[in-house]
């Protein structure tokens, strides 16, 4: 029986404090991961810092009609407010469609960005994995892979990102806010926010030991009212994305002149498909455009025989997601 230690601070810098000043500490928040990781014995803090009480839930208004959800906003409470279902409601749907009910209500909008991955060999401490023994390998190479990444994949490591609010995050350009043990803040583009794994796979994210997400920053976009977050699992309920989608787009004259796409449960971190967008931009908004626009995005798929049915998946995925928004466009 191993103990761990446990602080729960009532203010953002002494929290900060508690966790930088401590190698062996981490943030609790809704603990829907972090708890399942101390049972299986893959995370090893010897402090768990509870940030519950911080006030870091709020929605706001943002000048333009952008929004700022704190990083302690639960994942139900962003997919049900009414600014977030009207002004961007491919999030909305990406954090319905991301977990059950009971989980939504539990876990907060940081602690889904800062999610471990699902990979089995991850969670067994018996397995090779370079993201939680570094240099100790990658069992999933030639292991049950069916779920794994095909984009942005190294030799160390093949695990798809399982969130699908950072999907949606990704296409929508937001913005995560953090502090540090110094009281300085940043900003970091959601999409510099995820590392490919490269050398270094467990290295997931920019920020130093200690640094806490307080907001996540949505800008205004008036294309993003009719976007929408197609996602493909084998079953209907409760169960990651093999491929989805986050869409928006806008068309003039039947041309495509602004299109948002990202992809996730095909990469190893939400994937901004912006080959398909350079493709997309200024071309006619019909099937065979949409479809040399997501092979055109798929051309550097690395995959491996369990899971090369992704590709044709994620392609038509992307097809079928624009095509629903076109169709929405037109309608509104």
């Amino acid at each position: 029986m191993r103990s761990i230690a446990y602080a729960r601070p009532t203010d953002v810098r002494g929290a900060i404090t508690a966790v930088a000043s401590d190698p062996g500490s981490s943030f609790l928040a809704g603990g829907t991961t972090e708890v399942d990781l101390l049972r299986l014995d893959v995370v090893w803090p010897n402090r768990l810092v509870d940030i519950n009480r911080l006030p870091l839930a709020g929605i706001d208004d943002l000048p333009g009609g952008g929004l700022r959800i704190g990083a302690l906003a639960r994942m139900s409470d962003v997919a049900q407010a009414p600014a977030v279902v009207d002004r961007f409601p491919m999030l909305s749907q990406a954090l319905l469609l991301g977990a059950s009910a009971q989980l939504r209500h539990m876990a907060s909008m940081g602690g889904n960005l800062m999610q471990k991955v699902r990979c089995s060999y991850f969670r067994d401490p018996g397995s090779a994995c370079n993201k939680r023994v570094p240099g100790s390998g990658c069992a999933a190479l030639e292991g049950v892979n069916r779920g794994h990444a095909i984009l942005g994949t190294s030799e160390h490591c093949i695990a798809t990102h399982p969130s699908d609010a950072a999907v949606a995050l990704v296409a929508l350009d937001a913005v995560v806010r953090t502090q540090r043990a110094d009281g300085s803040t940043r900003a970091l583009p959601v999409d510099d926010f995820f590392l490919l794994p490269g050398d270094t796979p467990h290295r997931e994210h920019p920020i130093e030991h200690g640094e806490l997400i307080t907001a996540i920053d949505v800008p205004a976009s008036p294309m993003a009212r009719r976007s929408l977050y197609l996602k493909v699992r084998d079953r209907e309920s409760y169960e990651f994305a093999l491929a989805s989608v986050a869409v928006a787009v806008d068309v003039h004259a039947g041309a495509i002149s602004e299109v948002r796409l990202a992809l996730g449960g095909v990469a190893t971190k939400p994937w901004r498909a912006r080959r398909a967008e350079g493709f997309l931009t200024g071309r006619a908004a019909e099937h065979d455009v949409f479809a040399r626009a997501a092979a055109e995005e798929l051309t550097g798929a690395r995959t491996r025989p369990l899971n090369d049915f992704k590709a044709e998946l994620a392609r038509r995925s992307m097809v079928r997601a624009l095509e629903a928004a076109v169709a929405r466009g037109d309608a509104a």
